[in-house]
């Protein structure tokens, strides 16, 4: 083999011949926001290009209808790129200006640019599966359509179905408002709803027979607000009253419900933190003589970097230098800070990073790789696919600095020209760290021998308990709205 087959600018021409099309398949998906789970226009506009580039389609991928995998090629060597194309509720935004509008009422928003980051790899896998067709090099691409990463971990799902279980490395990236190889690891989570059930009764003129569940769901989050005080800093614990029971408060609420997200950094430890909200949802039960039932909707491993595959993406990353913004991305990010963010959100954003960088309103180069391994304070169903195979992150500036994620901020960048040029410098350090993977067969051998060492061989166990699938989650969430 030559030393400039499946090398950095081959394969870097080969993402920006393909890219017209897929930044229109992002812009597309931006266009029409699906939830988690009800991405099915989102599938069906990757599927149609994949299966234009050639790849083979496998749908209903573990009984999920919006998840997917398309395949190229043959050989031992597999290598996946993993997508995203989940929406966030009630963040419809109009594109491209500098205010709050939504397009309508109540509509969903990219507000995690999921609608960059889904098209983005898939442009990363057919890149690559172009370049090894050119050369003749036998392997195999795939890439994983992932529904429901905000809300629903369908990698999870995938992930104790066995779908990444032969693959040899794995790729993904984030829209970010910086450019970095990720070398943090994610909290590990885990999501429940909490059910209290009482005894409906006048409120006024039978008050003692009644036994509310509302006042069990007001308990259990004082409790867990205490709480607080007594675990870990660096884990979280947050909540959302889903159904109080009713509006009339004159009936003592024989229902209602609350959902819990608890995090840390370890599994062991969020697991070990969830059971103490369950013991004091318990407790709020029998405060109030009512009953609770916990049911997990979903959950995550933390994230496990593998430094093997981080060495070689930054190398990759600092060849093909930043998106290349131009004066009219500048001019537009520069008004959006002035008119819609405030001077704690721009510092916020690079806080993680390097405070200086809230000076620039755009970020064009790359960050060094930090020397010690931070945590970053979010969770990613990417976690569980990085405790079966090795897997390499990166993020690409796409908004401007300043923006927080999950607002209508990043919404209204997601499908302009400066979110496009962060999407294809992530599918080129995507399809060229695959690439090289590919060339030399030592890595990931290296890149799987840390991830053995990091796990301590032990077997990955999926934290989602194994009668819980997404069809009796959604039947079971409707019959309680």
């Amino acid at each position: 083999m030559h030393n400039d087959q499946l090398g950095v600018y081959e394969i870097a021409r080969r993402v920006d011949t393909k890219s017209a099309d897929y930044c229109a398949l992002s812009d597309r998906i931006w266009a029409m926001p699906e939830l988690a789970f009800e991405e099915h226009r989102s599938v069906a506009e990757q599927i149609a290009l994949l299966e234009r580039e050639g790849f083979r389609i496998t749908k209903n991928v573990c009984g999920m209808a919006t998840a997917f995998v398309a395949e190229h090629g043959s050989g031992r060597s597999i290598v996946g790129f993993l997508g995203e194309f989940d929406a966030l509720p009630a963040l419809g935004q109009v594109s491209g200006i500098t205010e709050r509008m939504p397009t309508t009422k109540g509509a969903s928003g990219h507000g995690c640019g999921h609608n960059l980051l889904g098209s983005g790899s898939a442009l990363a896998a057919v890149a690559l599966k172009d370049a090894l067709a050119s050369e003749g090099i036998a392997g195999t691409v795939r890439y994983y359509g992932c529904p429901a990463e905000e809300s629903g971990s369908g990698k999870t799902f995938m992930a104790r179905a066995g779908i990444f279980d032969d693959l040899d490395a794995a790729f993904c990236w984030h829209p970010n408002v910086v450019n970095e190889v990720q070398s943090t690891s994610f909290l590990a989570c885990i999501q429940a709803r909490f059910r209290f059930t009482g005894h409906t009764s006048h409120a006024a003129v039978s008050p003692h027979l009644g036994r509310s569940a509302l006042d069990a769901v007001e308990l259990m989050n004082v409790g867990v607000d205490y709480m607080r005080e007594h675990m870990a800093s660096d884990a979280r614990v947050h909540y959302a009253i889903t159904n109080t029971g009713g509006d009339a408060p004159n009936v003592v609420q024989a229902f209602a419900e609350s959902l819990y997200l608890v995090r840390s950094p370890h599994l062991p430890d969020t697991e070990r933190l969830f059971q103490r909200v369950k013991k004091i949802a318990e407790g709020a039960a029998l405060m109030t003589e009512t009953t609770v039932k916990a049911q997990i909707m979903d959950a995550n491993s933390n994230v496990l970097p593998n430094k093997v595959l981080q060495e070689v993406m930054y190398e990759n990353m600092r060849r093909l230098g930043g998106p290349g913004f131009d004066d009219t991305d500048y001019a537009f990010a520069e008004q959006l800070r002035k008119n819609a963010l405030t001077n704690e959100e721009i510092v916020a954003s690079v806080a993680l990073y390097d405070r200086s960088l809230a000076s620039q309103v755009l970020h064009d180069g790359l960050l060094p790789m930090p020397a010690r391994e931070g945590v970053m304070m979010g969770s990613t169903d990417v976690g569980d696919v990085s405790w079966i195979v090795p897997t390499v992150q990166c993020s690409t500036a796409c908004f401007a600095i300043g923006t927080p994620f999950h607002t209508w901020q990043l919404v209204t960048q997601g499908n302009l020209p400066a979110a496009h040029k962060g999407m294809v410098l992530a599918a080129k350090a995507m399809a060229t760290t695959a690439a090289d993977c590919l060339r030399n067969p030592d890595l990931i051998a290296r890149a799987k021998a840390e991830l053995k060492e990091r796990t301590s061989g032990r077997r990955y166990i999926c934290p989602i308990p194994p009668e819980i699938t997404v069809d009796n989650l959604r039947a079971k969430a409707a019959a309680f709205a």
